[in-house]
């Protein structure tokens, strides 16, 4: 039984074999001799390989061309031909004759590869679930939170849902706009730069004790602040949830100022019992600076976040993104 080689043989040999001379003749005029220094070529990261470069690094393949050099040619890092050829060649068991890496062969592989990635193009049920959910106000990680709490068959992790809403399909249906923080382009995580604010090693939330963590207590919450732009005033909105129970406390500032925070804070917390208020969980922000008023003033405890790690204080975090 004859099987079709995956190749046009009349057509690709003739058009193979002339660009494998080719090949050779460009390399022994760049590299005449090894003792020649070679050009520095700038190396493409993040993009993936093209068909073209793809048939490159056929034609220097077949012309025994060492992988340093082909990468040197298409400028890209040696590691990425390494992996090319182990996840893109051809292999045939019943006729290992054919087993080799073509360049068309390759990008058919790779592109087959990449649909299968994106679970909510090719799962269109999925797909409409998910969307259905962000326009009803869900935010990924509830979606898909749920779908796992629900043993559903078919899951979806919540940074493929970020990945499809700002991909080009997303972008086509500005689904974006249903998120909760509302951005059109994703923002890198550690994006923002520190503001050099510096709380005391003591007042670590890692130095907080564990059982505040495990939520086992009442009274131990985490505060936020919600700050708009200048040209809407001063105002902003500060933000409490407790943890144990995620009773929620919004209330109104007027003034920016560290201090006016801090005193409304303790006007709101202070009509509370002591053991409702023992201690609240701050991100590092200089809009907190003025800690330290808590414990004479109203007699609470404060713990502060690792810079640029906002996450560990998730519940005010989440209702920020409901608020707004």
């Amino acid at each position: 039984m004859s099987v079709d080689p995956p190749w046009d043989d009349s057509v690709q040999n003739r058009g193979s074999r002339h660009r494998i001379t080719q090949v050779r003749a460009n390399h022994r005029r760049i590299y005449p001799s090894q003792r020649l220094t070679r050009p520095v070529l700038t190396v493409i990261a993040g993009v993936q390989l093209s068909l073209r470069e793809r048939r490159v690094i056929e034609d220097m393949l077949n012309a025994k061309i060492p992988v340093r050099e082909i990468a040197a040619e298409i400028g890209r890092h040696v590691s990425t031909i390494y992996r090319e050829k182990q996840r893109n060649s051809y292999s045939d068991d019943q006729n290992p004759y054919l087993n080799g890496y073509y360049g068309v062969a390759a990008q058919d592989k790779a592109s087959h590869r990449r649909a299968r990635r994106r679970k909510l193009v090719r799962l269109t049920g999925l797909r409409k679930a998910v969307i259905k959910q962000l326009k009803e106000g869900w935010s990924p990680e509830q979606i898909a939170g749920r779908l796992q709490f629900e043993g559903q068959t078919l899951r979806v992790s919540h940074e493929t849902i970020y990945a499809h809403v700002y991909g080009p399909d997303g972008q086509s249906r500005e689904l974006a706009r249903y998120l909760p923080n509302r951005r059109k382009k994703r923002r890198p995580h550690h994006s923002r730069r520190p503001r050099g604010v510096v709380f005391p090693p003591d007042r670590s939330i890692h130095e907080r004790p564990d059982y505040v963590d495990t939520r086992e207590t009442f009274g131990e919450w985490e505060g936020d602040l919600m700050i708009f732009e200048r040209a809407q005033s001063k105002m902003n909105v500060a933000s409490l949830v407790e943890r144990k129970t995620r009773f929620a406390v919004l209330f109104r500032n007027n003034d920016r100022s560290t201090t006016h925070l801090m005193n409304r804070l303790m006007g709101v917390m202070e009509p509370l019992p002591q053991p409702a208020r023992k201690s609240i969980t701050f991100d590092s922000g200089i809009e907190f600076r003025n800690w330290r008023k808590l414990k004479p003033g109203i007699g609470t405890e404060a713990w502060f976040c690792d810079p640029q790690a906002p996450w560990q204080k998730g519940f005010v975090e989440n209702l920020n993104k409901r608020a707004r």
